[in-house]
Order: C-alpha cells, then structure tokens, then sequence
C-alpha cells in the first residue's frame, strides 16, 4: 500500500469521468478505476519484495514513482484472493494492455 504523495489536492477527482478521457470507455465513478487522483490517494498493487534493511524495503513491480511512500507491505496470501470469478470490464483490460501501467 502507498500513497500517491505526489496528486495535488486540487487534482482529487470526485466524480465520475472517462478513464483517459476516452469517449469510447464508459463514464465511471473514480473507485471504478485505478487511477491516482483517488479521494484517500492510498495505491494498492502486487509486487515483489527484493530486500529488507532495517527500515528501508526495496520492491519491484510496484506501479508507482521511485521513492514514492511506502504505507504498509503485506504478504500475498493466495486464500485471500477473489473467492469467485472476477468480472474485468473490457476496457480496463484494454487500458492495461496499451499503458503497461493503471494510473493515469
């Protein structure tokens, strides 16, 4: 977990909006997308844990900014993933695919 330190508050998005501002995706709420102008601006993501020296981590695969905070590290738990199918709508798949990355 951490935190987009870097969305002004004034950039906060609380409404809907097109992911990318992109007229063929729906409009959506911001708790729809994986965006960084979230209310809480808390990120969550799977990555790997590389090294631990004594207070400092070092990660890869985390889809922030180098130096971004780090709030809290957890351990993949797989019992703890979705208990059911899980329904992506087609255009997050299709954002995913061209950026390599969630947070626009």
């Amino acid at each position: 977990m951490y935190l987009f330190d870097r969305v002004e508050a004034t950039k906060i998005n609380l409404g809907a909006r097109r992911p990318r501002k992109r007229s063929d995706w729906p409009l959506v709420g911001i708790f729809a997308q994986p965006a960084k102008a979230r209310p809480n601006r808390l990120g969550v993501t799977t990555c790997e844990l590389v090294d631990v020296t004594d207070l400092t981590i070092t990660v890869k695969g985390l889809d922030a900014i180098d130096a971004t905070p780090v709030l809290d590290i957890k351990p993949h738990v797989v019992e703890f993933q979705a208990r059911s199918d899980v329904h992506q709508p087609t255009w997050i798949s299709q954002l995913m695919a061209t950026t390599g990355t969630s947070h626009d």
